[in-house]
């Protein structure tokens, strides 16, 4: 499998050629072009439970698409939902992602829900991803990623964090000394331990904070 991310970092595109037979698996809805002899499965992957966990749990694609090569060499687009930049990480282990970064990997990865604990409930809920196995995985984010090396302790608010190593320990954190814009407390997840740490420049949830306001609203008549 030869690849290559295309117009980095603002709106990146994943271009991947498949020697024959040779496959890649990603999430529902992100082919946005292909070689008329890369034929389609679409599947819940590790079966019925782990396809709800990963749609109930972590707002992940229930389904998920398995493509392969037929008979040559195949190429094929994929594009994350979000405007923002891809990371391609040869995974030999495990590693941790919010919902969403998933976009796709090689067959020997594995993604799955992984609980949290009641830390959890502090934030967008009490469950993340869990990709584990030996092979190539592509993550995504809103914005550019960057990689930072933690050796002790890092602060990052929770709307920023994309992947990091189990190797990290975080626990989630009010700062009542940081507002946001609309008067909340700002929550900060504190990494501990000593691994990588993925962070996106920008935030969905900020974004949505700032459309908010200016949304078209229904006046009520008398």
């Amino acid at each position: 499998m030869n690849y290559q991310i295309l117009c980095e970092p603002s709106y990146s595109l994943l271009e991947v050629e498949l020697e024959a037979n040779e496959k890649i698996v990603a999430e529902a809805g992100a082919m946005s072009w292909m070689t008329s002899n890369i034929s389609t499965e679409t599947s819940s992957r590790g079966g019925l439970m782990s396809g709800l966990k990963r749609a109930v749990l972590t707002g992940e694609s229930f389904f998920q698409n398995t493509y392969r090569a037929e008979n040559e060499t195949g190429s094929i687009g994929i594009a994350p939902g979000t405007a923002g930049d891809i990371v391609a990480h040869e995974l030999d282990g495990e590693l941790f992602l919010e919902g969403g970064a998933f976009l796709a990997s090689t067959l020997d990865v594995e993604c799955n829900s992984k609980y949290q604990g009641l830390k959890g409930l502090l934030g967008e809920g009490m469950f993340v991803l869990h990709v584990s196995g030996t092979g190539t995985l592509f993550f995504n984010a809103y914005g550019d990623i960057e990689e930072v090396q933690v050796d002790g302790s890092y602060i990052v608010d929770n709307g920023f964090a994309v992947a990091w190593d189990p190797s990290l320990q975080y626990h989630l954190t009010r700062s009542k000394k940081i507002r946001s814009f609309l008067f909340s407390d700002q929550l900060l997840m504190n990494f501990t331990g000593q691994g990588r740490l993925w962070i996106q420049s920008r935030s969905p949830r900020t974004l949505a904070n700032w459309v908010h306001p200016f949304r078209p609203v229904e006046s009520k008549s008398d």
